[in-house]
């Protein structure tokens, strides 16, 4: 049976007790509104450690807009039945009290890889990822934590985070998981219209689009860019917010392809747009297969 834990203090004595015995931890955040990509995301920690932990926290320190964050589903019932079907050992649900007192004055960030893409178009957002994180970390105590590719950035500054302050955990990261027509699995997929769900399946249309031009003898960076902005913006109910073609480790901008660029792993193509008041991301390594 899932136990469901709310205290840090009570999951810090849970793990402790768990990892005396010589048991493992795999920790698997989220914020909630779990979707088959999580299911996933739970079994990958499954099959790593021998015990799991879901967080779900929709934290309030990672949203720029007030609507945003009053929006975001919170099917908790259903969602505590999805993780004891899953086999989830315990489900940590801190409430904001208990993350964030009242005196609460510390913030953790990650410089240079918060700058680019998300970090641009959302100010702040990164601090208040990290900030968690570190928070459910100390709390949970895993050996292993589980983040799904689909939000690329934050999986690259979460394994910085976790190096640069010696966190004892190993980051993995796990590949996106799709919908029939390629559109990644997300928890703002539910607050799309249906006329809006349909439409953001240009997204990975223009993913795809990308990894065409990339493949093409001598493209240029231009090219694969030009080639995905070209599938958002044919969709009139896409905004597009940006097309990026970045550097995997440090996420900075690639201004031209070099040889090494064109192998699997080195370079990532992300997107990001809006229908209606639902934003949605991507990204694929276009060079990979």
């Amino acid at each position: 049976m899932a136990i469901p834990i709310d205290d840090p203090a009570e999951m810090r004595a849970w793990s402790d007790a768990t990892r005396a015995t010589g048991e493992t931890i795999a920790l698997v955040p989220t914020m909630g509104a779990l979707h088959r990509g999580h299911l996933e995301l739970i079994g990958d920690g499954s099959e790593r450690a021998g015990h799991v932990v879901v967080s779900i926290f929709v934290n309030p320190l990672q949203f720029g807009e007030a609507n945003d964050f009053q929006n975001y589903p919170r099917p908790i019932d259903d969602d505590l039945r999805s993780c004891q079907a899953a086999g989830v050992d315990v489900v940590y649900v801190p409430t904001a009290d208990a993350m964030y007192p009242d005196d609460f004055a510390t913030t953790v960030h990650v410089a240079g890889l918060t700058d680019t893409m998300e970090g641009a178009s959302r100010p702040g957002h990164f601090d208040g990822v990290t900030t968690v994180v570190t928070k459910l970390f100390t709390a949970v105590r895993p050996d292993i934590a589980v983040f799904g590719e689909k939000d690329f950035q934050q999986l690259a500054i979460v394994r910085r985070l976790a190096a640069d302050l010696d966190l004892g955990v190993d980051i993995v990261g796990h590949p996106t998981v799709r919908e029939p027509d390629g559109l990644a699995l997300s928890s703002r997929n539910r607050r799309l219209s249906a006329i809006e769900r349909d439409a953001a399946a240009c997204l990975p249309r223009a993913l795809t689009a990308g990894l065409d031009a990339a493949r093409v003898d001598r493209s240029t960076v231009r090219d694969v860019i030009d080639a995905a902005t070209k599938a958002i913006v044919a969709q009139p109910l896409a905004t597009l917010d940006y097309v990026a073609v970045v550097d995997a480790d440090t996420l900075r901008p690639v201004s031209a392809f070099a040889r090494e660029h064109r192998r699997p792993g080195r370079v990532r193509l992300a997107i990001a747009a809006r229908f209606g008041e639902v934003r949605l991301i991507d990204n694929i390594d276009p060079f990979d297969g």
